[in-house]
């Protein structure tokens, strides 16, 4: 799975898995177009950018903010050598576990933990990248909200998109298809783009879903998975209170 970060495939698993090989040559995901995304209103537009570098040297990948490339990273992602967790998030400040990301080899759902509450990421097609997952940190109340994770691909990068209750989008990370040490950008937008709590959220699940989707372009267990799958009626998803 972590050879699979340097190098990933733009597209969705079906795309990566009918043809029977899974080829290095990237190529655009004709099922999914790029969708049409609200915007969010001009009253509430906020946002900000986190840049994700992976080091080959420590076998990590390092997040830190775009628009001061001199400054510290703010997230370190270890990629263990074992079956789970499958990536650990860690704060490079104190070196605090944030969050985890367990892959599995058949499911093609994956399950997070949050500051020690899980969360499922819950596919919601078979060969589509469409996932959802619930939410405290974007709840104004205290039930968690839904989620949504979307992506469109292109030929030199991959987005995932993640939209709230509203189907507005909060956060997107643009994954370089050819890159080999500046995998991506994360964005964060709408009025909850400056929240930590948000912060940590979406880097966990995000790239969580991302390294899922990389397993999925490359297994042919995860193809057997899809396949039987059950999408929108084993919903699991549920946070820790």
């Amino acid at each position: 799975m972590v050879m699979s970060i340097i190098s990933p495939k733009a597209g969705t698993a079906h795309n990566c898995q009918k043809k029977g090989h899974y080829s290095q040559q990237p190529h655009r995901n004709k099922m999914e177009n790029h969708p049409e995304i609200p915007q969010q209103p001009e009253s509430i537009s906020q946002s900000r950018t986190l840049q994700v570098d992976f080091t080959w040297k420590k076998w990590k990948a390092l997040i830190s903010e775009k628009d001061d490339p001199a400054s510290k990273p703010v997230y370190i992602i270890d990629f263990p050598f074992k079956t789970a967790p499958s990536l650990v998030v860690k704060s490079a400040a104190d070196d605090s576990t944030i969050g985890t990301g367990t892959l599995r080899p058949i499911s093609i759902n994956a399950s997070c933990e949050l500051h020690g509450s899980p969360i499922e990421l819950t596919a919601q097609k078979r060969f589509k990248t469409q996932y959802t997952h619930l939410s405290h940190s974007f709840s104004d109340t205290d039930a968690p909200v839904p989620m949504h994770w979307t992506s469109s691909s292109g030929f030199t990068t991959w987005n995932f998109i993640c939209l709230d209750q509203n189907q507005l989008p909060v956060a997107k990370f643009s994954a370089s298809v050819w890159a080999v040490k500046k995998i991506g950008n994360i964005e964060f937008l709408g009025e909850k783009a400056m929240s930590d709590a948000a912060r940590d959220e979406i880097v966990v699940t995000g790239f969580t879903l991302y390294c899922c989707m990389l397993l999925r372009c490359n297994s042919v267990l995860s193809l057997f998975g899809a396949v039987f799958s059950r999408p929108g009626h084993d919903d699991k998803g549920k946070l820790g209170s």
